[in-house]
Order: structure tokens, then C-alpha cells, then sequence
């Protein structure tokens, strides 16, 4: 589903763990800003021992966060929970109670052929549950799609399993440093990961397979305060947009700003998006100049960027330059 505003608005992803304490200060204070969505991580970012006693830190969270909702206005982003595995999802949700309205969905990681079928069930039925839409995203991280004999089977066979609840999945994600870490690989904040040919060359596929049915997320930038993390950020981030990413994950605040404003679109492609989509097809020609008179616009070649773009343009805004 990439046609539709919703999946484009998931925007910057922030992780934080699902034991802190302090998520409801954070977000009814607006300490993230108001744009943004939050991953309440529940497997990598907690200890084997500890994840009893996380569950029941967030679900006081999710339990306080709703009645504090309640109470005041704020801006509640999209929340998301990722878990560690399926059955955890149903587990969850049940302590939610009321509270689970809240939860946009959940994320899937390591999603694989072993363990896609009882991820799909458990979101089947979490939306059976409640009346409120319960969405997934996937992670594709898992070491199975490294192998070439076998990475384009494993891709179109999980889309096949996915397309069952295409309209719940709000996201296709990827895992960028859980793929480097097979390799040993690890990015300077003055490298963009497409430079890795065989992460790029993993990514590649997953965009080829799923580009064109669902939105695909950018991997998650690991700089926030050395000399080069910003202009490192923006780089990768052109990078994840040329190859046809949407959105990004990300582990500090201030890194939510660059993302929001990086995808802002520009007012060339915004005046040539508006331009292709309100075309005159009774006209006898369907190509002609650019607004600006840089380019060439061609409504049966630029539809679907038009579109795409101008999804873009209403949730990340457009440039004044």
C-alpha cells in the first residue's frame, strides 16, 4: 500500500527502550517535538533476564499515557512496540487492555520464513480484538536473505505471505546494522551505507521486490553527537531517497529534525508532481516542459513519482527553495 497518505506518515522512527520511565514526561511535554513516531523496544535494547519486568514498565506507561490523554491535549505520536517474538504480541496487548487503542502496531523483527506465518496470525488477530486498526512492520534483518542462491525465493515468497494483510502493513523495514554485523561491517558518520555494496546490494533487492506495493523505510543512523552526524545524516538520507526509501529510523532526538526536514520536498518537484497529476488528457500531447523549463514532464512516465511525491509533500512539507 503506497498510495496512501497513512503509510507515508510514520516518518522518523524513534527507538527508545519499553522500560523507561520517563516515556509519558517525554512525549505530553513534547520533549520529541510533534512530528515523529516512537518504537517501544522491547527485544534488542532489554537484557534476556529483564523482559518480565519490561512488559510491566510499559504497560503502567501505556496505562498513564491513555489517562493522561484523556486529561489533556497533546500530540500522541504513532506508538509502536517491538517485539521479540509472535506470541509475545498477544501476551502484550491483553495487559494493554484499554489502553492498547493507543498502539498503532507492532514491529516484527527478524522477520523470516520461520516465524512469518505466526506473525501474521497474531496480527490477524490482534485486529479481531479491537476495533481500532492494529498494524505491523516488518524488519528484514534476518541472516537468511544474505545468501544469493537463495534471497529472491525467501523475498517473494514472504510478500506472498504479507500481501494476505497488505493493508496492515504499514511499513517494510530494514535492518542496516544487524546486516553489517554479519559482515563485520560498521559505517563512519562520513560514510553513507549504500556504500556497502553488499548491504546496498541486499537493499536493492528488498526495494525491487516490495517498492512498489508497500513503503520501505531507510536503516537506522547510528551517529547523534560526533563532528560529522548531521551532514552524515542528511548524506545517507539522500542516498535512502534516490533508491527509494521513506522515512528513516532513528535513536536521538535531535536526529528527528533532520529526517523531517531532509524528506520536505522540493518546490521544482512539488510544482512538477502537481503539474503531471492535474494533466489534461484530452490534450493531444502528453509531454511538455517542466514548470521551471529545466525538464521534461511525461504524465504515462511520471505518474507514479508524481503521486508519491506529492504523499511526501503532505506529510513532510515542501521547501521554500
Amino acid at each position: 500500500m503506497n498510495n496512501s497518505l497513512l503509510y507515508y506518515s510514520v516518518g522518523a522512527l524513534l527507538y527508545c527502550p519499553a522500560n523507561r520511565k520517563n516515556i509519558v514526561e517525554s512525549i505530553v511535554r513534547h520533549r520529541f517535538g510533534t512530528k515523529y513516531s516512537l518504537a517501544l523496544c522491547l527485544e534488542d535494547t532489554i537484557r534476556d533476564d529483564s523482559v518480565t519486568e519490561a512488559e510491566h514498565i510499559l504497560t503502567q506507561t501505556l496505562h498513564s499515557l491513555y489517562a493522561q490523554s484523556v486529561q489533556h491535549n497533546f500530540y500522541m505520536p504513532k506508538l509502536f512496540v517491538r517485539v521479540r517474538n509472535a506470541q509475545q504480541i498477544g501476551r502484550i496487548r491483553k495487559a494493554f487492555g484499554e489502553s492498547a487503542q493507543l498502539v498503532t502496531g507492532f514491529i516484527l523483527p527478524k522477520f523470516s520464513l520461520e516465524n512469518a506465518d505466526s506473525y501474521i496470525q497474531e496480527v490477524i488477530k490482534a485486529n479481531e480484538a479491537i476495533s481500532t486498526p492494529v498494524y505491523a512492520m516488518p524488519i528484514f534483518e534476518s541472516p537468511s536473505i544474505i545468501d544469493l542462491r537463495n534471497r529472491s525465493e525467501i523475498l517473494y515468497t514472504l510478500k506472498e505471505k504479507l500481501d494476505m494483510i497488505e493493508d496492515r502493513i504499514l511499513n517494510i523495514r530494514v535492518g542496516g546494522n544487524d546486516l553489517c554485523h554479519m559482515f563485520g561491517f560498521r559505517r563512519h558518520d562520513d560514510e553513507s551505507i549504500h556504500q556497502i555494496r553488499p548491504i546496498a546490494a541486499i537493499f536493492s533487492d528488498i526495494i525491487t521486490v516490495y517498492g512498489m506495493d508497500y513503503v520501505v523505510s531507510g536503516p537506522v543512523w547510528e551517529y547523534y553527537h560526533s563532528n560529522n552526524w548531521k551532514k552524515g545524516l542528511y548524506h545517507e538520507i539522500a542516498d535512502d531517497k534516490l533508491c527509494g526509501f521513506v522515512g528513516k529510523t532513528v535513536i536521538y532526538p535531535s536526529q528527528i529534525d533532520v529526517v523531517n526536514e531532509a524528506y520536505k520536498v522540493t518546490q521544482m518537484d512539488y510544482q512538477d508532481a502537481s503539474a503531471v497529476l492535474n494533466w489534461d488528457k484530452s490534450s493531444h500531447s502528453l509531454v511538455s516542459g517542466s514548470v521551471s523549463k529545466e525538464r521534461m514532464n511525461e504524465y504515462k512516465t511520471h505518474a507514479n513519482w508524481a503521486l508519491r511525491t506529492l504523499l511526501m509533500a503532505e506529510y513532510f512539507g515542501v521547501k521554500d527553495y
